[in-house]
């Protein structure tokens, strides 16, 4: 049996350490914050409780799959509801797109905005479908070390029948005219952080997640995931220390022999990094076990950062769901003010996520629970005096396009932006949803699960393969760990050093 140590406890880092542990090693997770998840924490302050990242419940067949490794089952550990309506995009106060759950109903919505539409939708989505299946069950489970591991008939076929030369946007526009559903099917693509003309077509098989797959919600907040998660992983017999900061990864030769942490020194077989890449190869390693350099980074495209409010009204808002996205501004502009020309942007496009019209447990009685967020880019300066400006401008077109006045009746209030995304989870400039997909950032060209140098080192997170978002974390979990169980395997007869 090998010692492996885990840096960092997100959806990763979790998801490699089950794998491992179910696989006989003794594994260990060393997380720096004091409580596990990563970006995925959660709060409770003045009787309000708040996710403090991720809130969209997509691609539930991840998360069975995820379970289902282990004989379990997401409903042995939280009780998921399907939302209906699944969100609602404001493009004015009188000009609002609900999304329901049912896609008879949904054809309904599309053809009462646009003549035809419905139709088209219909091919849209079995297209959709088909991305879906080719994407998720042939290629992202790849680890993406050579683009052989793709040289198969099926998938090359796939994939080219997936219209990955093509860009998302371009691929909409041959089937919808109206603005308001050209936005509503490129809206998925954005948590891959570019904009919908730089993101290949593949990616509309997001469309099937949302619309066809349906959005869900695991009452007690997206925490209880990582609740699971957890669970399992003590059940597997995995260590968990957390308040516990990783300063240096020691080598000797071509492997890895120890962590230093704030706990001590841990003598290791094999490391998995499930913390920021660039914070662990420019700050954990010395320079020649590095996989890249700065300029290296430098020169990638990331996806946004975000401001972040978390904000407790003493009173019900009228006329918000559970999933709010308000289009009331100029998309194309504040994107250029992400990735153009980093900017705060005058007028910017945002997120409401209200989770106490769905569940009661995270407000007190009578009272709402606010998840606001405005994605920016990364690297911004970031200063109270602008998160405060932008909360005033934010709550103000929350009231005029809801129609309810509930500034007076704010009782609690958070703010979460750059540097507390450098500070908790030594983000590079602060992003928070990792590298973009774009094309040119997908699969053998997104930063290798593995240390090219350091021969017990891999990689996992949002910065490698698959890419930025929950289910692909949890997958990148198992991809690494997977890997590292091979490179075990070939090590058998070999005495660590």
């Amino acid at each position: 049996m090998s010692n492996v140590a885990i840096i960092g406890s997100g959806f990763s880092g979790l998801a490699a350490a089950c794998f491992l542990s179910q696989e006989g090693h003794d594994t260990s997770i060393f997380e720096k914050n004091t409580t596990v998840g990563g970006r995925a924490r959660q709060y409770a302050d003045c009787g309000f409780t708040f996710d403090m990242g991720p809130s969209w419940y997509w691609m539930p067949d991840v998360f069975e799959d995820f379970f289902a490794h282990f004989g379990k089952k997401t409903s042995d550990y939280y009780d998921l509801v399907q939302l209906d309506p699944g969100f609602q995009i404001i493009f004015g106060k009188n000009d609002v797109l609900t999304v329901p759950a049912n896609e008879i109903e949904l054809y309904d919505v599309f053809e009462k905005i646009e003549n035809g539409s419905s139709i088209q939708l219909k091919q849209f989505l079995k297209e959709a479908a088909f991305k879906y299946d080719i994407g998720m069950r042939q290629l992202v489970y790849k680890p993406a070390f050579s683009w052989f591991e793709y040289a198969r008939w099926d998938v090359v076929k796939g994939v080219a029948d997936a219209n990955i030369f093509s860009s998302v946007r371009s691929y909409v526009r041959r089937y919808f005219k109206d603005k308001r559903l050209i936005s509503l099917m490129e809206f998925p693509v954005l948590f891959l952080g570019a904009m919908p003309n730089q993101i290949p077509a593949l990616y509309t098989m997001m469309n099937h997640a949302a619309l066809s797959l349906g959005t869900w919600y695991p009452m007690g907040g997206m925490y209880k995931i990582i609740d699971a998660m957890n669970d399992l992983a003590l059940s597997l017999g995995v260590s968990i220390y957390t308040d516990a900061t990783v300063d240096k990864i020691d080598v000797l030769g071509s492997r890895a022999t120890s962590l230093q942490t704030s706990i001590g020194t841990i003598k290791t077989d094999a490391i998995i990094a499930s913390a920021d890449y660039h914070h662990v190869e420019e700050h954990l390693l010395e320079q020649q076990y590095r996989n890249y350099n700065e300029q290296y980074w430098a020169k990638k495209t990331f996806a946004p950062s975000c401001l972040i409010f978390y904000v407790g009204v003493k009173k019900r808002i009228k006329n918000l769901l559970h999933h709010n996205l308000f289009f009331d501004a100029d998309f194309d502009q504040h994107a250029k003010d992400i990735y153009e020309k980093p900017t705060w942007s005058e007028r910017p496009l945002f997120y409401v996520c209200c989770p106490s019209k769905t569940d009661n447990s995270v407000a007190p009685e009578g009272m709402e629970n606010l998840f606001i967020l405005v994605p920016i880019a990364s690297g911004l300066e970031d200063t109270q005096y602008i998160r405060e400006s932008y909360f005033d401008g934010l709550i103000k077109r929350i009231e005029e396009q809801s129609g309810a006045l509930f500034s007076e009746d704010i009782i609690y209030k958070k703010s979460y932006c750059v540097s507390d995304f450098v500070t908790d989870y030594n983000a590079y400039k602060g992003n928070a949803y990792g590298l973009a997909n774009t094309l040119m950032q997908t699969a053998k060209f997104k930063p290798s699960l593995r240390n090219s140098k350091v021969k017990n080192l891999y990689y996992t997170g949002q910065l490698t393969v698959p890419g930025p978002g929950v289910p692909p974390s949890l997958i990148s979990g198992q991809i690494a760990a997977k890997e590292l169980i091979k490179y075990f395997k070939t090590k058998t007869h070999e005495t660590f050093i």
